[in-house]
């Protein structure tokens, strides 16, 4: 198989001779060109037709996300965010990958051998999947939007966890805008950079009936709420607390190359719920959440899984469908309404999404 062709985007000199150099030490990618603002990368783009872009956020002329937003229009393919972890930084990124980016790495450092791979792992699987690229589809962000207008009814398990990495952002953002207001607690682990995850929960926030929050340790689970794990250096866990749930932080080592982990949280939903929840699986790379929703499915729970034609990377739903975990696939557009369906509890609910 011929390289991944990939067009570095950033108006630094020096960082774009880091990007080159940590890409083009994998003999699976080729840097096809370098341009250091959104005038000249349109017409490499046109010229070169790469596989792969890796895009800056802020430049002279146009910004990254306007650059993104035509690029996705007028000719979409994979496009991967280099970004700086702050704050700022992060709600752009939130928003360029809801804009349809493949996914978003910390600028490379010289101190942080883990972003060169982080970079390299995820270029060479946008490149396999530039069939999947699809054009922006922003989403609406009503500002009271009728909860009548889902036709969902509420599921009685107590809880429902859902796992995704790659791809989950604009996965999630669909799914839960299906969710109705008083939808079962919510609990979201999504694959992100910390910093980044209370930026992705604010913008849920704001697009969701329920609430969206970032999540705290010890917190009660209560019904209405989305609490999304914060990225960085804890895992999520749910664990009983007299007659209700709480959710719990807690260090560890990575577990299925992350941290926190989806089989962390499925884990230990399987161990506090039981029969009484269901688990999810959405888009993502690598096999993290196969194990834990098996867990689950083993505990008695409903377990579904994202199909292959609606995950931008089919790899956690197919591993997790390999080893058995999977009751159901479904496409992407159905996932909610499945969740709110065939209850077998008539006890109050409880929601987990992790992505």
């Amino acid at each position: 198989m011929r390289p991944v062709r990939v067009l570095i985007i950033d108006d630094s000199a020096t960082m774009r001779k880091i990007i080159g150099f940590a890409l083009a030490s994998n003999p699976a990618i080729e840097v096809v060109g370098e341009a250091p603002d959104p005038t000249e990368a349109f017409r490499l783009v046109d010229s070169l037709d790469p596989d792969v872009i890796t895009l800056d956020i802020e430049m002279p002329k146009m910004n990254g996300i306007d650059f993104l937003r035509r690029v996705m229009k007028h000719r979409p393919r994979p496009v991967i965010m280099v970004s700086t972890l702050t704050v700022n930084g992060a709600a752009v990124t939130i928003e360029a990958l809801a804009l349809g980016a493949f996914d978003c790495v910390a600028k490379p450092s010289l101190k942080d051998d883990r972003s060169f791979e982080d970079l390299v792992e995820k270029v060479i699987a946008a490149g396999a999947g530039r069939n999947r690229a699809r054009p922006s589809r922003p989403s609406p962000e009503p500002s009271m939007p009728a909860p009548a207008t889902t036709g969902l009814s509420v599921a009685r398990e107590r809880i429902v966890a859902v796992g995704a990495s790659t791809g989950g952002v604009e996965a999630l953002i669909a799914m839960l805008s299906d969710f109705p207001a008083d939808c079962p607690p919510t609990v979201i682990t999504q694959h992100m950079p910390a910093n980044f995850t209370r930026s992705f929960a604010e913008r849920l926030d704001r697009m969701c009936r329920p609430t969206v929050q970032e999540a705290e340790d010890r917190r009660p689970l209560a019904r209405g709420n989305i609490y999304i794990a914060p990225g960085g250096e804890r895992h999520l866990e749910i664990v009983r607390r007299g007659d209700g749930m709480e959710t719990r932080l807690r260090e560890g080592e990575t577990v299925s190359g992350h941290r926190p982990s989806v089989d962390v949280l499925m884990a230990s939903v399987a161990s506090a719920v039981g029969q009484d929840a269901v688990g999810v699986i959405l888009t993502g790379m690598g096999k993290d959440g196969a194990q834990g929703l098996l867990k689950m499915r083993q505990s008695g729970a409903r377990t579904i899984g994202q199909d292959e034609q609606s995950s931008l990377i089919y790899g956690m739903p197919r591993v997790a469908s390999e080893v058995g975990a999977v009751q159901k696939q479904l496409p992407l557009n159905r996932i909610a309404r499945e969740i709110f369906s065939g209850a077998r509890s008539t006890r109050e609910g409880t929601v987990l999404c992790h992505s």
